[in-house]
């Protein structure tokens, strides 16, 4: 029998901590850097974000996600034989974030581990947990996308801190007879690495290199745009369905301004295409997910409809999934 992998429950987290466009510009104006509610809607689409208190780390919000997708998903945690953390903001080197869920959950045993392709790992994180469900090494996975962001933001750099918030969303997949991920397809080019990048590590107990976010935002947007209508033709053709069968496009959560661009290129109509980046910011690996389950909470993605999943971010990495819902 063909084994495959169907999300049976969605959660998503955001930091109780909301801070709007204004309360932004009020905060970066006491250093001198202008900016406005104004003009970061027009550039962005974003109004607001939500920040996560000093001392709450990644695997905080990541647990309240899974907890609340595995009540919506309506099994225990003991039952998970796979956790997969995409993150790019862990606790710690290591042990890795997915392990600290792990023990929060109450889970012993499951395979645990993280994922880094930043804004695009929630997607690469879905890919292989469904591969391994497919190959019949898991039963139940918990797939999450969880980040502080806002640890790796330069608060003095206007073209950067406005645009990132912090957050989790989480899935669970579980094996099915049924067709529940149709395809996927993952793509990297590691020669575009310096146009979204955090540079610095730690090395013998000192910060080496920049460890702030840079970015060169028209090179990321051109690439962006490019590289996900690509992916959707490829990952549309994998599956044998045509784009104008999808019936939700669940992108990255980065700028409205991309995701209106990529859904006029691909030929979907605004309606069909969520959107929360105005609620939450950019969230990176956590914006898919938070998305996904966003939709599906409110009831726009109902059982059956078919959601082109897309991820973009540094690397440069990027990919889609497609999934029956």
């Amino acid at each position: 029998m063909t084994i495959f992998a169907k999300i049976i429950g969605t959660g998503g987290y955001l930091p109780p901590r909301i801070v709007s466009n204004d309360d932004l510009a009020l905060e970066l104006a006491q250093k001198g850097i202008e900016t406005s509610d104004q003009w970061i809607v027009e550039r962005t689409g974003i109004h607001q974000r939500h920040l996560a208190d000093p001392g709450v780390r990644t695997s905080h919000l990541a647990t309240h996600a899974a907890r609340q997708a595995l009540e919506d998903a309506g099994i225990a945690a003991q039952d998970l034989d796979l956790i997969v953390v995409a993150t790019s903001t862990p606790d710690y080197v290591f042990p890795s974030t997915a392990c600290l869920v792990q023990a929060e959950l109450g889970n012993k045993g499951a395979a645990a581990y993280d994922v880094q392709a930043v804004c695009s790992g929630f997607v690469y994180a879905l890919t292989t947990a469904d591969a391994m469900i497919k190959a019949g090494r898991a039963r139940n996975a918990l797939v999450i996308g969880a980040e502080v962001f806002s640890s790796i933001l330069d608060w003095n750099d206007r073209s950067t801190c406005v645009l990132f918030g912090d957050g989790a969303g989480a899935v669970v997949l579980q094996a099915s007879d049924e067709p529940g991920i149709l395809a996927a397809q993952l793509n990297a080019d590691g020669s575009q690495m310096g146009i979204l990048c955090a540079a610095g590590n730690v090395s013998h107990g000192q910060v080496v290199g920049d460890p702030f976010l840079r970015m060169d935002g028209q090179a990321v947007f051109k690439l962006a745009v490019t590289s996900l209508a690509a992916s959707a033709h490829q990952v549309c053709e994998q599956a044998g369905i045509a784009l104008s069968d999808i019936t939700w496009l669940v992108p990255h959560q980065a700028n409205v301004r991309i995701i209106n661009f990529l859904g006029r290129k691909l030929g979907i109509p605004s309606e069909k295409v969520v959107i929360t980046v105005d609620q939450h910011a950019n969230t990176s690996a956590a914006s898919v997910p938070l998305a996904l389950n966003a939709a599906r909470r409110d009831g726009r993605i109902r059982a059956g409809d078919l959601a082109l999943l897309q991820g973009v971010g540094g690397g440069f990495t990027w990919g889609s999934v497609l999934v029956r819902c």
